[in-house]
């Protein structure tokens, strides 16, 4: 019934999962209507995948130490004419996984267990993200800590190309970065149709809303959002707004000084790739305005329904394995207005004592696969000509780039 390519196991995946698949058919039946097309077959079967993959790895000893070829290998699976739960689940796809025991070695070094990682994604289906703003899917986990994006096949080669170096800058930091957390990446092929999905860690909160958002690259020309973007639940604003708006990021001086040095690192590793293009977004959490809305009972946008079943989603970061439920029942107090979790919350910082308002912010880079290539140099070409060689145009070489958005970051703050 299923063939395995590269995974080196032997046995069917439909034996082994058949009893995990049923106890999930009533989530995907009381779902529905709730969530973003959570009978969608391709979204059917990235749960169904993700849940057989990490099943597949507990069975595999933790390497010692990672080997080239782990940089370079796959799991596939294949099932064709699947009669078990076709409600679900199509009857032919495939399912890829790419370099498992290098995210594996990643979600450890980020400190997400594989079990928190497996029931982020496979408990209750993906929820369509207020934050989308690109063509495809941008979906979080039901209890809101991971993201999970569709991209292309581009993008999946240039993640190659990139993912030795950034596990080595991992490692070297420590997990300690504002960069991505790249946890996975996989490809779901249904009706001969193939959609690649990379997982992240939100770098937003999975509890507290974000009531404004900048997307920085650190060049003010043609860098503000525009009518259409304004008029959105959550708009995405840009560099020219921050500085209209007379924005400021209210933190303490040693805050700032800890947010530089992993930001100057970070940045020193894109340079090396010859990355640039890459943002920093930041989002802005008004903790007064939170507690009005509370009060109000007017906070319905962040959709607390899957936070109110049985706290699983704060649960959820801790795992649902006996040493998570008790590690959650003895040290998880329940968080006042504006207090968060750093340990899941890592892109957090809270507004420093005498701050104009109580704020969170969450900064962390974004769009970080944009080589300078070919099609760069011609655009920077052109943006050159168009607005003189003096502009602050935001296609330059990334040694430019990075010491232009350098000088800009380090100047949002108060």
């Amino acid at each position: 019934m299923a063939a395995l390519g590269n995974s080196g196991a032997a046995s069917s995946p439909m034996v082994v999962l058949a009893p995990k698949t049923k106890t999930k058919k009533k989530h995907f039946v009381q779902q529905k209507v709730k969530v973003f097309r959570a009978s969608d077959p391709v979204l059917s079967v990235f749960m169904w995948g993700v849940n057989h993959s990490i099943n597949d790895l507990n069975q595999v000893p933790v390497p010692v130490m990672l080997l080239p070829d782990d940089f370079k290998a796959n799991t596939k699976i294949k099932v064709n004419n699947h009669l078990f739960n076709k409600e679900n689940l199509p009857g032919h796809f495939k399912f890829k996984e790419y370099c498992p025991q290098v995210f594996r070695n990643l979600r450890e070094r980020f400190g997400i267990e594989d079990l928190d990682f497996q029931v982020s994604l496979t408990r209750s289906p993906p929820m369509r993200s207020v934050e989308d703003q690109v063509e495809g899917l941008l979906l979080n986990s039901y209890d809101r800590t991971l993201v999970i994006k569709q991209i292309s096949s581009e993008d999946v080669a240039d993640m190659h190309g990139i993912l030795s170096e950034y596990h080595q800058h991992i490692v070297k930091c420590h997990g300690s970065t504002l960069l991505p957390q790249f946890l996975g990446m996989y490809r779901v092929s249904v009706d001969s149709e193939e959609t690649y999905l990379i997982v992240m860690r939100n770098m937003f909160s999975h509890r507290l809303v974000v009531h404004r958002k900048y997307d920085l690259k650190g060049s003010l020309v043609a860098r503000e959002a525009s009518d259409k973007e304004r008029v959105k639940e959550l708009p995405t604003y840009k560099d020219m707004d921050f500085r209209n708006n007379m924005q400021k990021v209210y933190v303490t001086d040693e805050q700032k000084e800890k947010v530089m040095e992993k930001l100057n690192k970070d940045v020193e590793f894109l340079v090396r790739l010859k990355i640039m293009d890459y943002s920093l977004l930041l989002g802005i959490h008004d903790v007064g305005r939170a507690e009005r809305d509370e009060e109000e009972g007017e906070e319905v946008s962040n959709e607390d329904e899957a936070e109110a079943e049985n706290g699983l989603a704060q649960a959820g970061s801790y795992g649902t394995s006996p040493e998570g439920i008790a590690g959650y029942m003895s040290c998880c107090k329940p968080l006042g207005p504006g207090e968060f979790d750093p340990y899941v919350d890592v892109y957090a910082l809270g507004s420093c004592p005498g701050a104009p308002q109580r704020e969170v912010y969450f900064m962390g880079l974004i769009d970080v696969l944009t080589q300078y290539d070919t099609k760069k140099k011609a655009a920077h070409a052109a943006k050159t000509v168009k607005h003189g060689a003096g502009a602050e145009i935001s296609t330059v070489h990334p040694e430019q780039y990075a010491k232009r958005f350098r000088d800009f970051i380090f100047n949002i703050f108060a």
